[in-house]
């Protein structure tokens, strides 16, 4: 099977492409990865021709514009980047029957649950900022474009996730492991958001649930792909620290402490979707162990 991938390089991506180079359906000669230069959120009008050349069967979009405080300061350009650009990558892969993966977020849910269940993949969604609008502006265009669609055509899948950490690093524990770091320096307590509550998902397991559904032909539907449980990043942030024996104390604090131009959900939790063989994604704690000694060897070489 011929399975191509957007934004190889980016987090997300090169996950996804590990995880199809270890797939025995991808063939001897494993995945295409596109890079930006081969599909670029600001000129996606040429997918046409790169569809017609490599000839995918299945496309994972993992490509997308993720700074979320950057989508709040230029909506327009998220809009343009994560919802048009996704259009037309959808377009013209339904036009060709080519199967479509749409990677999007849990930042499509407003955050304001209280009933302290996750985000079911069929709940309504209602973005409060700029990135969550630009995603599931995204998710609608694709949907659109495989709309048509007869019963055997091509599957339109939309696999959201929340909290990515993994490779190549500068992600949420590399920088807590960084203030931590900081706080002992000065003799400080670190200060821990403990309002915002998420689903940390390492994209080992994102990725390795792709293939899954790519290799099951599951990927039609809405799939709801993150590690098991839930923590507030200051939950996270202290397992993090339990785990890689670093000691320092902490303190609670409010999101609010550190004013963003993107206004994040505050429940920001997705129930997990069940997938093809069964099994769930592992705990999040379970996979955050799996993930330390590749951090701490990021860590070591960059104090180098």
């Amino acid at each position: 099977m011929r399975v191509a991938v957007t934004g190889a390089g980016g987090r997300l991506g090169r996950a996804v492409v590990t995880a199809l180079e270890e797939a025995p359906f991808t063939g001897p000669f494993g995945p295409i990865a596109w890079s930006r230069a081969i599909f670029d959120l600001d000129a996606p009008e040429g997918v046409g021709r790169v569809l017609d050349r490599d000839r995918p069967e299945v496309v994972v979009h993992c490509a997308a514009w993720t700074d979320v405080d950057g989508c709040a300061r230029e909506p327009e350009l998220a809009l343009r980047r994560n919802g048009e650009a996704t259009g037309v990558l959808a377009k013209a892969a339904a036009e060709r029957g080519i199967d479509l993966i749409v990677v999007s977020t849990n930042e499509v849910f407003d955050g304001r649950r209280t009933d302290g269940l996750g985000y079911r993949a069929d709940d309504a969604p209602n973005p409060i900022n700029p990135y969550g609008a630009s995603k599931l502006a995204g998710e609608v265009a694709a949907r659109e474009a495989y709309g048509g669609a007869a019963a055997d055509g091509p599957a339109l899948g939309i696999a959201r996730t929340a909290w990515l950490y993994g490779p190549p690093g500068n992600d949420f524990p590399a920088k807590i492991l960084a203030a931590a770091g900081r706080a002992a320096a000065s003799d400080e307590p670190l200060r821990l958001v403990s309002d915002e509550i998420g689903s940390p998902s390492y994209t080992h397991d994102v990725a390795e649930a792709i293939a899954e559904l790519i290799g099951s032909a599951a990927v039609d539907g809405t799939h709801h792909l993150v590690n098991a449980g839930h923590a507030s990043r200051a939950g996270w942030a202290r397992e993090l620290l339990r785990q890689a024996a670093v000691h320092v104390p902490t303190e609670d604090v409010p999101a609010s402490t550190w004013p963003r131009a993107s206004t994040p959900p505050a429940w920001a939790v997705l129930e997990p979707t069940p997938l093809p063989g069964g099994e769930p994604l592992r705990p999040w704690q379970t996979a955050l162990a799996d993930y330390l000694p590749t951090l701490l060897r990021q860590r070591t070489a960059v104090a180098r």
